[in-house]
Parts: structure tokens; sequence; C-alpha cells
């Protein structure tokens, strides 16, 4: 993402004769946020050192969702408003299980707040708006395409994710506003879909739904409600109707175990597993973070087990710089 002069063609974006609500304060609601994270973060060789998104302002002192990626590890946090007003923020929350973070500001924002809503308000087929930091100029005419399961090789699962196209180019922490102007959704991903038979790509949005759920948790704690997961730092990707390990994190529980890219997975705990949402939600239901996770796996056309001694991921990340 970057910050050049451009803007989508005057057709892509909402006007108010597009909209029902204030246009304007939903614009001026969401907040380019720009994190920094240290050189030895676990996260820096895969996410970066300096990350740039948006974030959402859900409260008047401040509050504002963000997607997680973009905070996780963070030293320093800026948020930087439409009127060109920049505040320094810091890390409340990063809930692995949704992907939502949470930040605050340390100073009054020159912003709007954003009411919260939920994914049930937008139906596949609607006009929605997906907006980044920049006015009218960064605000997105999309169409929700489909709402589905979701599974992300860095060992996320979504029951249900929204999926937007056109595809918005600065899609991470972006807003997803329904046609009743409130925040159906937060920007996660760019992604293929496929549309009348042709691939086009567009972005997958977490539905706000999940951050209704969990919010007050999240400000007192830190912490997601639901029990931790155990985490075994393997990326895995569906090809071919299989589970093939395209990678495992360094020092990680599966690299501890041997885990090696291109291996094949068969068996979570000797039940068979042909997706990965199946996959995962087969190491899940073995208990909490340690828990041994025995796999069948094919390597080089003969078939082994492997037992990988689980972790809590949050064992491996910097903790958030306290205020």
């Amino acid at each position: 993402m970057s910050e050049g002069d451009w803007a989508f063609p005057d057709a892509l974006q909402p006007g108010a004769d597009d909209v029902s609500f204030d246009l304007d304060d939903a614009l001026n609601a969401v907040v380019m946020l720009r994190a920094e994270v240290p050189d030895d973060a676990f996260t820096a060789s895969a996410l970066g050192t300096e990350r740039i998104g948006n974030g959402v302002v859900i409260d008047d002192d401040g509050l504002v969702v963000t997607i997680g990626y973009l905070i996780a590890e963070a030293s320093s946090i800026w948020l930087t408003t439409n009127s060109g007003r920049t505040v320094a923020a810091y890390a409340l929350a990063y809930d692995h299980i949704t992907g939502f973070g949470l930040v605050r500001a340390v100073e009054p924002l020159d912003a709007t707040m954003l009411q919260r809503g939920t994914a049930d308000a937008c139906h596949q087929g609607d006009q929605v708006f997906v907006i980044s930091q920049g006015g009218t100029a960064h605000a997105l005419k999309a169409k929700l395409i489909d709402k589905r399961e979701f599974a992300g090789y860095w060992e996320y699962l979504l029951d249900e994710a929204l999926f937007t196209a056109p595809a918005h180019p600065q899609w991470g922490g972006a807003a997803l506003v329904g046609q009743d102007g409130k925040l159906a959704g937060v920007g996660s991903l760019l992604v293929q879909e496929v549309i009348g038979g042709e691939q086009v790509q567009g972005n997958m949005v977490v539905p706000i739904d999940l951050l209704n759920d969990t919010l007050e948790h999240l400000l007192a704690t830190g912490r997601s409600p639901a029990q931790p997961r155990p985490w075994i730092g393997m990326s895995t990707v569906e090809s071919d109707r299989r589970l093939v390990v395209s990678g495992a994190s360094r020092h990680g529980p599966a690299a501890k175990a041997g885990m090696q890219p291109g291996d094949v997975v068969l068996e979570v705990d000797g039940s068979r597993v042909s997706t990965l949402a199946q996959m995962l939600s087969a190491i899940w239901n073995l208990g909490r973070p340690g828990v041994t996770v025995p796999l069948t796996i094919a390597r080089s056309g003969q078939v082994m087990q492997c037992k990988i001694q689980s972790a809590d991921r949050k064992d491996f990340l910097k903790k958030p710089v306290l205020h």
C-alpha cells in the first residue's frame, strides 16, 4: 500500500445519490494506521517491520478497530485522519481467533465515529462500500458477492467471511459499510473470486459481528473470551485436493517436530482430513495449547507419523507496549 496520489474512477466512487446515510461521517471515521515493529519480532520476517493500513473509529474516546496483523508486536502506532491530524496510539488487543485488532489514540482524534452494525444486514448481491483513509477518492462502490467459510494457511478459520468485488487496493483494516451506513466488517485480504465464470480480484472481510460478541472482554483483558487454540506454526495449503505443507515458522512447534515443505497431511489423530478447515478443526478439538498433535503425513512416497507439541501462538510474540 502506498500514499501516492490516486483515486478510483468517478463511476466507482460513492456519491450522495448512492447512499441514504451521511457519507462524510462514514468517510471521516476511517483513519490511516502506521505501525513500527522491532527487527527481532517473530512476525517481522513475514509481515515486515513497517506496516500501513487502515482503522475505523468506533467510539468517541479514540477506540479504533483494525485488522490484527497490522499491529502484531508493534512498538509504535500512529493514526492519521482525513483532516491531516496525526496522533499516537497504542495496541489494546489482537484477537487471533477473529483476526481483529484494537488500538486507542492517546489524544483526541479529529474524526467521526462509525456505528457498528451487523453483517446480517448485508445480503449477497447488495451494493456495499469499502472505504480506506483518504475520503471519497479512496471509497469504492462494491458488491457483496458471497458469504462463506474461510480457512487461512496461517491457522485461521472463520465460519462465515464476507467477500466483495471489485477489489480495494488498500484493503487492510478498511471499513465495509452497508446500505444502513453502519460498519459491517473490516478488510483482511486480497482474494481471487469467480464471477460469471471469470476470475476477478476481490476482498475478504471479517464480519463485525465477531467483534460485537467479544469487545467487552477484549477491552478488559486484551484476549479473546474463547479458549486458546493449540498452534503448531505450520502453513498448509489445499492443492489438487491435498493438504500440502508450504512452510513452518522458525523455532515453532512444527519445525521442531521436523515437518518439511512438501509434506502432505493425511490424518489428524487418526482421522482423515481433506480440507484445511477440517484439519484446523481437528487440531483445535484435541484440547488446549500444549496438547500433542499426532499427524499422519506422506513424504517422498512414504507414509509417516509425526507428533507435534503444540503451543500458544501469543507466547512467541512480543508483548504490547504498555501505557
